[in-house]
């Protein structure tokens, strides 16, 4: 009997994605069902009841999801970041949960130096502003996203780049193009970019503090492509306010945005909603990719990109 497998996206694919994604699951001998642009949890409940297999984006697949999928082997998200999925919850109930890194790194990195480029430019009010040619650039996480932003920002504008992450070796970093630094005040205090590469864990949320922002130096900018979850909004207004010079820039915006748009909406801009990885490529990258580790795990047992 075939597998069955659902793809369920509130958010849909493309359609080229969503096509090139049940084709891979046919090819590999699953019976793929798709529900797209839900509104109402119900509708996800009733669809994954008789589902081995989901591909999700950014679907929260919680207890709940878990409890109403009794044959459900492996939920796989459709990118990098997992944290609308009850990872714990999944693997009590003996449930596989993978991602897909390095799908949409290319599309994060290059949002991210667009924003660097839109506030450097003064949200393009055209007054002057500065260029990125010469500037350094502070990774704070070194995954596939960070990897390929110091890339462009060394080669592209020849910015010097920084990184830091406790879990890769300073070799590694810097055969990758980046300078390692020894921990992370010293990161937040030579960068003139700051771009945040971390996911949301119990220890990482609002952990970049007041304490480290207050760090960086006279007319630094911090970019989030990230969580909003990570950054610590009461100390980043603090610091926001303090330093007329620091800016801001996420496709996250935060809680006290009106707040900090209040005090000077020149030294900020937030996309509408989180589109790091809303491109075409990524879309599909990320879709397929979610096919073919699904159709590895039924048939070979593959769980290489298990994150649970």
């Amino acid at each position: 009997m075939p597998e069955k497998v659902l793809i369920a996206t509130e958010k849909p694919f493309s359609p080229d994605a969503r096509n090139a994604t049940v084709a891979i699951l046919k090819e590999g001998g699953c019976e793929v069902s798709v529900l797209e642009s839900y509104s109402d949890k119900a509708e996800l409940l009733k669809a994954v009841a008789g589902a081995e297999a989901m591909i999700v984006r950014s679907d929260k697949v919680d207890e709940a999801v878990l409890k109403a999928a009794p044959k459900l082997r492996i939920v796989v998200r459709a990118g990098a970041g997992y944290d609308n999925v009850d990872c714990s919850a999944a693997k009590a109930r003996g449930v596989v949960v993978e991602n897909t890194p390095g799908q949409n790194a290319n599309a994060v990195a290059e949002l991210a130096l667009g924003m660097m480029i839109m506030i450097a430019r003064g949200n393009y009010n055209g007054k002057s502003g500065t260029e990125l040619r010469g500037k350094t650039l502070g990774l704070q996480g070194f995954g596939n996203v960070a990897r390929r932003t110091g890339e462009i920002a060394s080669k592209g504008f020849e910015m010097k780049v920084l990184a830091y992450d406790p879990y890769v070796p300073a070799e590694k970093i810097r055969s990758s193009g980046a300078e390692p630094v020894k921990d992370l005040p010293e990161l937040y205090r030579r960068s003139d970019y700051l771009s945040l590469h971390i996911p949301a864990l119990p220890e990482t949320k609002g952990s970049v503090n007041y304490a480290l922002l207050k760090l960086m130096k006279k007319g630094a900018v911090l970019v989030n492509t990230a969580r909003g979850e990570v950054v610590d909004e009461e100390g980043l207004l603090k610091v926001y306010r303090e330093n007329p010079s620091f800016r801001y820039v996420s496709d996250i915006a935060p809680g006290n945005r009106e707040a900090i748009v209040s005090c000077d909406g020149n030294r900020c801009f937030f996309t509408p909603k989180k589109m790091g990885a809303q491109s075409a490529e990524a879309n599909f990258n990320a879709g397929c990719a979610a096919a073919r580790q699904i159709v590895a795990f039924f048939r070979t047992g593959d769980a290489s990109f298990r994150v649970n």
